[in-house]
């Protein structure tokens, strides 16, 4: 199991449990390219304008620009982000604190 935490602020925090049976048809290619999807989709901006996206400003950026609403909701978009999430960094825990702009 994962445990994914996304912060907007301190008494604003979502939290997600991804079991096995949620990632184990998600290849890590598919979990990479639903999330560069929603890069591009929302038009994030790189943190870094020149030279490769690397994947934590990927993560970084779908999530903030996902917004708040999407997680607060905890729908299909909050659970395929933190299944991918999951798959990707393949990490027991993960928090993504937005404000801070740090994934640990």
């Amino acid at each position: 199991m994962h445990h994914l935490t996304v912060v907007f602020r301190a008494d604003r925090e979502y939290e997600f449990n991804v079991h096995a049976e949620d990632v184990n048809t998600l290849s890590k290619d598919a979990a990479r390219e639903w999330l560069q999807d929603e890069f591009d989709a929302l038009e994030c901006t790189p943190s870094n304008p020149v030279g490769k996206v690397l994947i934590l400003d990927v993560i970084l950026n779908v999530a903030k620009y996902g917004g708040e609403q999407r997680f607060a909701q905890g729908g299909e978009w909050a659970r395929k982000f933190a299944a991918s999430v999951a798959v990707v960094l393949d990490r027991p825990a993960v928090r993504i604190d937005i404000p801070g702009f740090v994934v640990g």
